[in-house]
């Protein structure tokens, strides 16, 4: 989990143990199969009255920091703790204690005590005390993170111990973990067998930010190493990159931003999850996985564009509204060099599709609409820069519309079409007009394999 955004938050208020009595009681979310919908809750930001209970399975108070010895930093506002414990178990919701976070990157603590047994212990010892002393129902480990070799080898045996003192009184035992990469090894798959589930942070990666095929290739890593699905928890980031501005700010700005992933905000693209994005990956994890989590709740906004509710509503089966039907726009074949039509490979919708030169048939795959968002859509899907290539060659694709930069073209007087934010003209690759020519961005100098003809 991160602590970034921890300084700015400082001054957001935080509910006293007197605001209890303001906030009503409901049963917490239960999902089908045992789903599980997992918010954190950072100690220097958002309220304990103001989180939406009944749909939410599990909450995690972030963070307690370990010494290097095992002993631990003091409970940050430890009142605001006994509230969100108080609340949650009037409502059934499990609350844990998260250990650890991003901590500026600095691990050293973590290394050091579960690299000595008698550390060690007196960690255990010292969590299971916060365990009774808050009533917690269990801890989440959040150490960023384990490298594979001899940390990989101590971070097991944290946990087994962990696991067995945890497991031995009924509790949980939970680990925030890296999306995917090498750092990954660091938790051996002797792991999986120790928790109860992972948290997969999948978000401060992929392009654009936390995007559906990056985060479910993040839950198929960890299922590839050994993680069984109900163990797998697909983490969700309620904030863009790369400013870090919280998903309630973002829809502030413009209510609009709820139903796409990127929104250009005092002129820097913001990309993040909204609702269609999070109920897609709901419904995913649902098939595929044992919950979502997200951080962090006091990002969130309210009414019909928390995407807390949006979790719940596609987790029990109702809530999606209606599809949002596409802008409106000129709609026919688009033709370059040689006459040739632009064409969708094979007439497949799938994302990533290529596109390319072909000869014009008339066919769905070679009817496009040039859409007053300056958008140009195929096949339902957008004309796109493959992983928003900014590069000479970077390929040209179809993928799911999602209001990226990358599915942005400007129609130029000269016949180009530019995509403003490469600043890179649509391109028939090696001056080609040969069916199948793969399509990409090039430096625009408007040969005849950058003129296009596109709808009336």
């Amino acid at each position: 989990m991160k602590r970034r955004l921890a300084a700015a938050a400082a001054a957001v208020a935080v509910v006293a143990a007197g605001a209890i009595a303001m906030q009503g009681t409901s049963e917490a979310a239960v999902l089908p199969n045992n789903f599980k919908s997992v918010g954190y809750l950072p100690s220097w930001a958002g309220s304990v009255s103001s989180i939406q209970y009944s749909k939410l399975t599990h909450i995690n108070y972030a963070f307690v920091l370990p010494n290097a010895n095992g002993t631990l930093q003091a409970v940050p506002d430890p009142a605001k703790l006994q509230s969100l414990v108080s609340l949650g178990h009037q409502n059934n919701v499990k609350v844990g204690l998260a250990v650890g976070g991003w901590n500026d990157g600095n691990d050293s603590a973590f290394e050091a005590l579960a690299g000595n047994a008698g550390a060690r212990t007196t960690f255990v010892n010292a969590l299971m005390g916060l365990v009774g002393q808050y009533n917690l129902d269990g801890i989440d480990i959040d150490w960023e993170y384990p490298d594979p070799g001899t940390s990989g080898n101590n971070y097991t045996a944290l946990m087994q111990q962990l696991s067995t003192a945890l497991h031995g009184q009924g509790k949980l035992l939970t680990a925030a973990v890296v999306s995917e990469g090498g750092t990954a090894n660091g938790v051996q798959p002797a792991v999986f067998g120790m928790v109860d589930w992972l948290n997969i942070m999948a978000y401060d990666g992929g392009s654009p930010h936390a995007n559906y095929d990056w985060s479910i290739a993040s839950v198929n890593f960890w299922k590839n190493r050994g993680l069984p699905a109900a163990k797998a928890v697909l983490g969700v980031p309620f904030y863009s990159r790369p400013g870090y501005k919280t998903y309630a700010q973002i829809v502030a700005t413009n209510p609009a931003f709820a139903n796409q992933d990127c929104a250009t905000i005092a002129g820097v693209q913001e990309c993040y999850n909204g609702l269609p994005t999070i109920r897609r990956k709901t419904q995913w994890a649902m098939a595929n996985a044992g919950g979502i989590m997200n951080w962090e709740l006091s990002q969130d906004a309210t009414g019909a564009n928390s995407l807390v509710s949006a979790i719940y509503a596609t987790a029990t089966g109702g809530g999606t509204p209606p599809t949002t039907p596409p802008p409106a726009g000129r709609t026919g074949r688009i033709t370059g060099i040689g006459g040739k039509c632009v064409d969708i490979a094979a007439a497949s919708s799938a994302n990533g599709t290529a596109v390319q030169l072909y000869d014009c048939n008339g066919s769905a795959a070679q009817n496009w609409t040039v859409a007053t968002d300056g958008t140009v859509r195929g096949l339902g899907k957008c004309l796109d820069v493959a992983a928003a290539g900014t590069a000479n060659g970077s390929l040209v694709q179809i993928y799911d519309c999602n209001g990226t930069g990358a599915q942005q073209w400007q129609a130029q007087s000269n016949g180009t079409l530019r995509n403003p934010v490469s600043n890179k003209c649509l391109d028939a690759s090696n001056n080609s007009s040969a069916n199948g020519t793969r399509l990409h961005i090039w430096e625009c100098f408007a040969g005849t394999n950058q003129r296009w003809t596109l709808p009336a």
